[in-house]
């Protein structure tokens, strides 16, 4: 009996799983139309369900927020490691990665603009939603990711951990900035953006030596 209890259970689960990740589907075409602008309305309209069934789902705008987060964070983080870890020169790796992250807000800019910007027209009983109070986590785990990716390859010295958090959240915070600017206008493309970056980072990056016995960066 306990078996075919704990059998529905993971039946429900598994079903609820389902349906969410469906909704986050339907989420993810109406941010695509609407960028930042994309209400819960829109998206209860596009699943096919009333706005409080949505609710139940998610909980609020925030809620949808973070699992549209944690859905992009996860594949953009697993482009990352790719590019970090394919068998190329150091310099081709560092822009590589850049070309990675810069690529990846360039093919979807309305669903980045809705991960990373406050949207002005949204709906008044929206408009409490604060973008940056959870697109800074966002960051965050980001910056922690790649710091644990430099310490991994890189011979830092006796400060290494401390100086690889430092690289990590500051790598991501010139991306984040200079990817943001460059989406807005454009004033070179992607790949003169990606050498200047890569430029800037190349000092006493290019010149640390590997972690012996470690993964090579």
């Amino acid at each position: 009996m306990e078996t075919t209890r704990q059998s529905d259970r993971d039946d429900r689960a598994a079903s609820t799983e389902q349906r969410r990740k469906q909704l986050l589907e339907a989420a993810e075409r109406v941010v695509l139309r609407e960028g930042p602008g994309a209400s819960m309305n829109a998206i209860a309209a596009e699943a096919g369900i009333t706005k409080p069934i949505l609710y139940r789902h998610f909980g609020d705008k925030g809620g949808l927020y973070r699992a549209l987060a944690i859905r992009h964070t996860d594949a953009l983080l697993s482009s990352l490691r790719a590019a970090l870890d394919a068998p190329r020169e150091r310099r081709e790796r560092v822009e590589a990665t850049l070309d990675t992250y810069l690529a990846a807000i360039e093919a979807h800019p309305q669903v980045y603009r809705f991960l990373m910007h406050p949207a002005e027209d949204s709906p008044s009983s929206e408009r409490g939603f604060d973008v940056g109070q959870h697109s800074a986590p966002l960051l965050r785990r980001l910056g922690e990711e790649l710091a644990k990716v430099i310490a991994e390859r890189l011979d830092l010295g006796p400060d290494s951990e401390e100086l690889a958090r430092v690289w990590g959240h500051g790598i991501v915070g010139m991306m984040h900035a200079a990817g943001d600017w460059w989406l807005r206008e454009k004033p070179c493309e992607r790949a003169a953006l990606v050498r200047h970056l890569a430029d800037l980072l190349w000092g006493r990056l290019a010149a640390a030596g590997d972690r012996v016995g470690g993964p090579r960066f």
